[in-house]
Parts: C-alpha cells; sequence; structure tokens
C-alpha cells in the first residue's frame, strides 16, 4: 500500500496565483525525489462546523482560503528519503517567501489502509 502526506492550510484568496506557481515548483520536486502523485485542491464548499473544522484548524483568518493537499508515494520509506532530499536541495530555497503563514499548515503522515 501506499503512503501519504497530509496538509491542510489557510491561503489569502489574492495568493492563489502566487500559491499555485509555489505549487507546481514543489510538486516537480516531490516526483522527482520519488512521489507518485501531488495533489492541491483549492477550498470552494468549505462549512463552518459546531465544534471544530478546516478553518479553526489553521485558524483561518478572514479573506483566506482553505486549500487541503496531499502527496502520494509508494511506500514510507520512499517518503522518507524524499524528506531528505528536499531538506538538502538548493532548489528548496525558492520556498523560504511561501504566500501563506507556513506556521498554522497542519500537516502529517499516514499509512493508506483503502484504497477503492
Amino acid at each position: 500500500m501506499s503512503y501519504v502526506d497530509g496538509f491542510v492550510v489557510a491561503v489569502p484568496a489574492a495568493n492563489k496565483a502566487a500559491y499555485r506557481a509555489m505549487a507546481e515548483e514543489a510538486a516537480r520536486l516531490f516526483k522527482e525525489f520519488g512521489a507518485a502523485r501531488v495533489v492541491e485542491c483549492w477550498g470552494d464548499d468549505v462549512p463552518d462546523g459546531k465544534i471544530t473544522d478546516f478553518r479553526g484548524a489553521v485558524k483561518a483568518e478572514e479573506g483566506e482560503v482553505i486549500v487541503f493537499a496531499w502527496i502520494e508515494y509508494p511506500s514510507r520509506e520512499v517518503r522518507d528519503a524524499a524528506h531528505e532530499k528536499m531538506k538538502t536541495d538548493d532548489r528548496t530555497r525558492a520556498f523560504a517567501n511561501m504566500p501563506f503563514d507556513g506556521k498554522r499548515m497542519i500537516f502529517g503522515g499516514f499509512s493508506t489502509i483503502l484504497d477503492a
């Protein structure tokens, strides 16, 4: 089964083009380093919850849009190796000025238990 890194971030709506450009460049690197698939989704139906929700999870502010993204790898080992390469590759310096507040991003690695 594959391994997935998942992310949720709040991006200022005015930064959509900059976010997409950054995501495209990052996707090229992730795929070069072994990712099978990179998916970035711009929120357009993200409701407020009664107890918790995506906006609350990333402390979204007025004018920000929720982005839900994931990177699929063939295995955890390939993902871990990709992370190490991302840490040392000079091309990742371009991501130092992200078009969102990276401190509010939530992320994690997940073992696939169903792929239907």
